[in-house]
């Protein structure tokens, strides 16, 4: 009986830490909403960026490179993220504002192109999306997101100047005043 005991407190206490893990992964923590500087040294992540290996959702491979010397919004992001999904309508409202001007939007999923697939078939997004699996992490990490939670962005001015990164779900207006000084 001890022992069906101590399996089942066992059991709770994983559960209860990865619901907190999950939390917090998901940009549900103390770090969310916090606008970060830049890393100190953002020309490598930015160098990381452009060489990046993503492929769209169908898995063809593509490139991010023609996005050198244009200011651009980068946000990483993943279908199983409840805050990533939320933040996506604010997100096209913007990249619809905002391409007028230039500033290109691209979300780069933390995922699987099954999944990414899947989720673009119910939800539509009018900027690009591409596949940067597992990697993107990494990627997102090299901007400076040691946290590892999502959804995260990052807003790159034209001449490769990492301007701002956010952990946790933009606010429309602080991203726009971002975007405004471009």
């Amino acid at each position: 009986m001890k022992r069906i005991l101590a399996i089942a407190a066992v059991a709770v206490v994983a559960t209860a830490g990865g619901a907190v893990a999950g939390h917090w992964l998901l940009g549900n923590n103390d770090l969310a909403g916090v606008a970060n500087a830049a890393p100190a040294d953002s020309s490598n992540a930015v160098n990381q960026l452009w060489s990046a290996k993503v492929t769209n959702a169908d898995g063809a491979p593509q490139s991010l490179a023609g996005l050198k010397g244009h200011p651009v919004v980068i946000n990483f992001w993943a279908s199983w993220c409840g805050p990533c999904v939320e933040e996506m309508p604010s997100l096209s409202a913007l990249h619809k504002e905002y391409s007028k001007k230039g500033i290109e939007f691209v979300g780069l999923g933390v995922d699987s192109d099954k999944n990414i697939k899947a989720f673009l078939q119910k939800v539509p997004v009018n900027y690009p999306i591409y596949v940067a699996g597992f990697g993107g992490a990494d990627l997102a990490r090299a901007f400076g997101n040691n946290a590892g939670g999502l959804p995260y962005t990052v807003v790159i001015d034209a001449k490769g100047v990492v301007r701002s990164t956010k952990l946790g779900q933009i606010k429309p207006d602080e991203l726009k005043r971002t975007l405004d000084a471009l």
